[in-house]
């Protein structure tokens, strides 16, 4: 037997050695086998930790140039930029200094095997004032580009949003030469409105009004600084409450390489349409000459245009930005359905892991089962509800996690909502749908209504393999692409249209699969996804944090 010795172990190695020719103490041979392993291959550091503090207050801000009352996070609006790294582990300690119970929810950051940390109402009891909770969570698996916003209630039209970064390890390559620098771009419609007025204006049964404006960072006027000759990241989320917008810089095409962790195929660029929820990034050479230029975002499928300006500018400009600000589309639906089918996976890029993205063949898997599930505008006691599968979705006091962990009855019922549409009025009910642990399912997202949709699932990305124009039907599998469709977390459904996505159940957990349109989504357009295997196993997933808040039936409960 030939042995290798590490230098840092060559004493234990040795004596190993000794032992087994006869000339030492006998040493059994499989305790010198594992003594080998451990030392040929030492065990792989545990992955960074990252430590924040944060604190969440009200404060003053004119956005719009009206003084209003915003939601600060240790005094910025928005929110800190998150810059973190594949497998990073945060601690993050929110500190609640509102008048409200408060959560943040971390969008797109899949939480595997944990949805503990997913820090919606169905997982997480809601931080009361004067009170903090300690956020611990893994960004497992992924790279690229995410977002951050409240939960509760309708804190996020007050802000408490940011960007979450997540960049490759150094071991792990990209497809394209690293950018001289990285902007992040949140966009969204805002209302001048008090957070508190909006809430009550849907609590009382009627709609929200259109938005009062369009910001880019909190701002109208922000300005974003590069080097002619130079390539730049912009990271553009659309972190509105509604709206889809289109995205463009004067004078400058954008090559499209990340959308929400998946890298995609390079195509060129004029302008894009960003819906509700979503995120991709662009790179974009500063090739024109050294002046400024408009970037514009313009609100898409609504009758009335809103458009907000920011300032790309040439550190050797000697020019303001100038001529009519560059048009964009208004509504033409076919036009987005087709740009949006140009989006596909990059097969031979790797993620954040380093096996190709393509090595994962989703479109050879037969679904164990198809779920449609139909949006639509109800009216409920008469007032204003929105609803899936003809339920209108209400919290309960007891987060539904927590109701699974301790056997907690009364709280959700597994049959609340059914697997296809169906006839008659709509009603409330707190819906959760029941799915197995690895199972692969076809979901159809029908709208029927004469609006845009946005939908989006936590813990997951999915494949979005299809759109299309009116009902659905088996025969619409035909246009289905099985090849190389991009995974993402939020997904359109254009108007009197569907949309096909593809999902593997391989994170278990309670999930939220909710309208990324806020009032949407507060009048019930949500359910949660109960992904379950009987056999507990930490394997599966963690058991419930010790610093778990307890609230609802929760309250008293023991582990």
């Amino acid at each position: 037997m030939k042995w290798v010795c590490a230098d840092t172990d060559v004493l234990m190695c040795s004596f190993c050695i000794t032992s087994t020719m006869g000339k030492a103490p006998f040493v059994p041979l499989v305790l010198c086998v594992i003594l080998a392993f451990w030392i040929v291959f030492p065990v792989k550091a545990e992955d960074a930790y990252r430590f924040y503090t944060w604190t969440v207050t009200y404060g003053t801000a004119s956005p719009l140039g009206v003084p209003q009352q915003v939601i600060l996070i240790n005094g910025q609006f928005p929110g800190p930029r998150l810059d973190v790294v594949t497998n990073d582990n945060i601690i993050l300690n929110l500190i609640n200094k509102l008048d409200q119970p408060f959560l943040l929810t971390w969008n797109g950051i899949k939480q595997r095997k944990n949805s503990w940390q997913d820090g919606v109402y169905g997982t997480n009891c809601p931080i009361p004032p004067n009170s903090n909770y300690t956020y611990k969570f893994q960004t497992k698996d992924q790279i690229g580009t995410y977002t951050y916003f409240p939960s509760t209630l309708m804190h996020r039209t007050a802000g408490g949003f940011g960007a979450l970064n997540v960049y490759q390890r150094s071991v792990i390559a990209v497809p394209y030469a690293k950018p001289a620098g990285d902007f992040s771009l949140l966009i969204g419609d805002w209302y001048k409105a008090n957070h508190k007025a909006l809430q009550q204006t849907l609590d009382s049964g009627k709609p929200l009004p259109y938005p009062d404006g369009v910001l880019i960072n909190g701002q109208t006027k922000s300005s974003f600084t590069g080097d002619q000759g130079k390539t730049y990241m912009f990271r553009v989320s659309n972190m509105g409450l509604s709206t889809s917008f289109n995205f463009r810089i004067q004078g400058h095409k954008m090559k499209l390489v990340e959308v929400e962790g998946s890298n995609v195929m390079q195509n060129i660029y004029d302008s894009l349409d960003v819906h509700v929820g979503q995120s991709l990034s662009v790179l974009v050479t500063l090739d024109q000459p050294p002046k400024d230029y408009y970037i514009v975002a313009s609100t898409r499928f609504i009758r009335k245009v809103l458009t907000t300006t920011a300032v790309l500018h040439y550190t050797n400009s000697r020019s303001p930005v100038s001529g009519p600000v560059p048009a964009g589309p208004t509504y033409q639906l076919h036009w987005s359905m087709r740009q949006a089918r140009t989006y596909r996976w990059n097969l031979t890029s790797n993620a954040a892991r380093p096996n190709p993205q393509g090595s994962f063949h989703y479109g050879k898997i037969t679904p164990s089962r198809t779920i449609i599930l139909a949006n639509s505008a109800s009216i409920i006691n008469g007032k204003q509800r929105y609803a899936v599968n003809r339920i209108s979705y209400i919290n309960s006091d007891t987060p539904l996690k927590l109701a699974d962990y301790f056997n907690i009855p009364g709280v959700f019922s597994l049959s609340s909502i059914q697997s296809f549409p169906s006839d008659g009025p709509p009603y409330f009910a707190t819906s959760v749908m029941p799915a197995s642990l690895h199972e692969f399912i076809e979901v159809i997202l029908q709208n029927n209504e004469n609006t845009m949709q946005s939908w989006h699932l936590d813990g997951y990305d999915f494949w979005v393999v299809g759109f299309g124009s009116g009902r659905w039907i088996k025969d619409s599998r035909r246009k289905y692409n099985l090849r190389d469709a991009l995974t993402r977390h939020t997904t359109q459904v254009y108007p009197n249209s569907w949309t096909a996505i593809l999902v593997s159940l391989d994170n278990q957990g309670m999930w939220n699969m909710r309208s990324a349109m806020w009032e949407r989504q507060y009048l019930g357009q949500q359910f949660y996804l109960r992904v379950f295997n009987p056999m507990p196993s930490l394997a599966n997933e963690y058991d419930k944090p010790p610093n778990a808040l307890l609230c609802g039936k929760a309250v008293g409960q023991h582990s």
